[in-house]
């Protein structure tokens, strides 16, 4: 009889999967964000239509408007 082989759950898939990628780019993003607000006291972000600049304390200052983009496209992410 051949005996089956054990995956090691410790080691991730040799191949690169959209949910690994995306995981990756959140958590970098994620970590990157808060490295920014420790170095410069501000980020700087999207948020509800508009490019703004988000302070430690919390008040955000409008930089400028974005423009509203069609979405009645599909965007093919594969």
């Amino acid at each position: 009889m051949a005996k089956a082989k054990k995956k090691s759950s410790k080691q991730p898939p040799a191949y690169l999967t959209k949910r690994i990628l995306v995981s990756a780019a959140r958590t970098g993003v994620r970590n990157a964000a808060v490295e920014t607000m420790k170095l410069m006291g501000y980020t700087v972000i999207a948020h509800e239509g508009w490019v703004v600049r988000k302070y430690q304390d919390g008040h955000i200052e409008k930089i400028s408007s974005l423009e509203t983009a069609n979405t009645n496209g599909s965007l093919p992410l594969d």
